[in-house]
């Protein structure tokens, strides 16, 4: 069973835009799905959350930092401060309920809450098409 939900979060089935992505944590319990995306400095207004029209999770964190004018008596002799923009597609398993996924930014993390469908949501989504 492991291996199955592996495979739907695995590296392998998405597609990165940077290659310095921020660490990614997806743990399972019998109602939800939960990621926790490190993302230090983030606000929330610099994310996007979508479904995209392929039903996958769509992730996206803009840097939004202002260039303020530099004092000129300063010479950086390094300088690694900076924050890429990082986008990435994740195909999400067939139980989970799209229509309730919910997110928030607390403490640097991005926490996304993937709610499993119920019995009866599933049950709903298994009916008959009528052949003409």
């Amino acid at each position: 069973m492991s291996n199955l939900f592996t495979d739907f979060f695995d590296d392998g089935w998405t597609t990165r835009m940077d290659s310095t992505a921020p660490a990614v944590n997806v743990k399972e319990n019998e109602k939800n799905y939960e990621m926790e995306i490190a993302a230090p400095g983030l606000k929330k207004e610099f994310c996007r959350i979508n479904i995209d029209e392929d039903g996958n999770l769509e992730i996206r964190m803009e840097n939004k930092f202002e260039h303020k004018e530099e004092n000129k008596k300063v010479h950086y002799l390094r300088r690694e401060f900076s924050y890429t923009n990082y986008e990435q597609n994740y195909i999400l398993p067939d139980d989970v309920d799209k229509e309730h996924i919910s997110a928030k930014v607390c403490d640097g993390i991005l926490h996304i809450e993937l709610p499993k469908q119920t019995k009866e949501q599933k049950k709903k989504a298994q009916h008959c098409i009528d052949i003409a």
